[in-house]
């Protein structure tokens, strides 16, 4: 290789690896959350599904915020590398499916003329938990947040992903009535009703001239499929840059790292139709759930245990954290004891090597999935995975006491006075680190910090926090990780008291 590779495009794209060969003629899907899960997974699956029979299948991805990532990838013909990383060979493929991209920033109204176009068949959705306006308490649409409030004026652009839908929804019923099927792939449960109820909600609180149009209209043409999704993707750095250059003398700005593995099971209910999806391994079911939950707790609820434990031990990335012999007990039994009674496992699913796979998932050292990222947006994320279960245990006289100390160890990282001080482990971004760091200020002891968590923060919703005993275990456990660092909380939640004097301290 010499001198400076040529950019990533159709014309310099490595032999082998475009798929499918030729861009799609029509774009039929619209896409919102132009990040590199959805590059990595919807995307991928899309490729392999136009590569077995060809439609109008095209995507146009819609970033809600970033300008830079749509200006690289038209760059590049709206490509990108595929890298799976493990031990051994690199495998990578080039997705040829998006169509065309822009920010929803930019050209707010180009999201609701791409929804109502009467090509689009599909909307789907990667916005993470706090893409859709959701409050915990209410279990409902936030109208506390003036971007909602904003939107229902209907006098500008919808700047809430929710609002952008309704938009998009009003304008079709009103040009042409075409049927919609709209897929969140997100990790919220029952994450079909869960948008179905949020767009709803806001079609029902604006004016009765619009909503008594459209949400009959609604309820006969638009469907919103459950569905989940798996794959680790982490995010993109200069070295996955340098190994695309020096693997196929090519220059990609926008390279996509993810793990081997990857999952979707779906709803089969899109009234206008799908790609073939099945040609790239995703599954159809009538109980996705199941699976949901076997994800959202087993996967999710303990990445969240690891990233924090993990942070708090001074552990930059979960491959490193979940290593170490005690996270990795504790990992182990907020899987077998608090998670699993809670589940009903699909049929042909061995839970068993699901879990070890997890685990060997967890420490592939080549991911470098950091734990800053994984830790992010708690307040929007331990609500989703740990109430349910929460409230199963409750109802046998049960506390969960790794939950328990999942949401020690979450407190513990933001609730410190001053914010989170693990600068050099990365930011952990969160919608309620101001308000944990001001109740970490003014309490300083466990009782009085889970007490101020439970009742003043907004985080969880009435149900958990009208649970006394766990309140209590997550009080005692966050006294625990203070005064025994983490390996001494992890062995005081296998018990009922505080670890005694003679238990060495982790070192934090």
């Amino acid at each position: 290789m010499t001198g400076t590779p040529p950019p990533l495009s159709r014309r310099t794209v490595p032999p082998g690896l475009l798929r499918p060969r030729r861009a799609p003629d029509e774009a039929g899907i619209v896409h919102i959350g132009l990040g590199n899960f959805h590059r990595a997974h919807q995307a991928v699956y899309t490729a392999h599904a136009i590569d077995r029979r060809p439609g109008p299948w095209g995507i146009i991805g819609v970033a809600p915020r970033s300008r830079g990532i749509t200006a690289r990838l038209r760059g590049q013909d709206h490509l990108y590398t595929v890298l799976e990383l493990a031990p051994g060979p690199v495998h990578a493929s080039v997705p040829g499916v998006l169509v065309g991209s822009f920010a929803a920033a930019d050209a707010p109204e180009a999201v609701t003329d791409a929804i109502a176009a009467p090509g689009t068949r599909i909307v789907t959705l990667t916005v993470t938990e706090k893409g859709y306006s959701y409050s915990a308490a209410s279990r409902g649409l936030d109208f506390d947040d003036a971007r909602v409030l904003a939107d229902l004026r209907q006098d500008a652009p919808a700047c809430t992903v929710i609002g952008q839908i309704a938009r998009g929804l009003e304008r079709r019923v009103q040009t042409h009535g075409a049927p919609l099927a709209i897929l969140s792939c997100d990790n919220l449960a029952h994450n079909g009703a869960h948008t179905c109820r949020l767009v709803t909600e806001f079609i029902s609180a604006t004016p009765p001239g619009i909503r008594d149009e459209l949400l009959p209209w609604m309820a006969e043409s638009v469907t919103f499929p459950s569905s989940m999704v798996d794959r680790i993707v982490p995010a993109t750095t200069g070295a996955h840059r340098a190994l695309v250059r020096e693997r196929f003398d090519v220059s990609d700005s926008v390279p996509v790292p993810a793990e081997p593995f990857s999952m979707w099971v779906m709803e089969d209910n899109f009234p206008a139709g799908r790609p073939e999806w099945e040609a790239g391994g995703a599954m159809f079911s009538d109980n996705v759930a199941d699976y949901e939950a076997l994800k959202l707790r087993l996967l999710n609820g303990t990445h969240s245990l690891i990233a924090y434990l993990g942070l708090l031990s001074g552990h930059r990335d979960i491959a490193a954290a979940v290593r170490a012999p005690e996270i990795e007990r504790a990992a182990r039994a907020v899987m077998a004891e608090d998670y699993l009674p809670t589940l009903h496992v699909p049929d042909g699913v061995d839970v068993g090597r699901y879990t070890e796979e997890l685990f060997s998932r967890f420490g592939n050292p080549m991911i470098g999935h950091q734990s800053a990222t994984v830790a992010s947006d708690g307040s929007l994320k331990l609500p989703i995975r740990i109430t349910e279960p929460l409230r199963f245990h409750a109802s046998r006289g049960r506390v969960p006491r790794h939950i328990a100390l999942t949401v020690a160890a979450y407190i513990r990282c933001l609730a410190v006075p001053g914010g989170y001080d693990h600068v050099a482990l990365g930011r952990i971004s969160d919608p309620a680190a101001d308000r944990l760091a001001a109740l970490g200020s003014g309490c300083p002891d466990g009782a009085r910090l889970a007490k101020a968590v439970f009742t003043e923060s907004g985080i969880f919703a009435p149900e958990v926090n009208e649970q006394a005993a766990f309140a209590e275990a997550v009080a005692e456990l966050l006294d625990a990780l203070d005064h025994y660092g983490v390996a001494g909380a992890i062995t005081a939640a296998q018990g009922s008291a505080l670890p005694g004097p003679e238990l060495p301290a982790a070192s934090t």
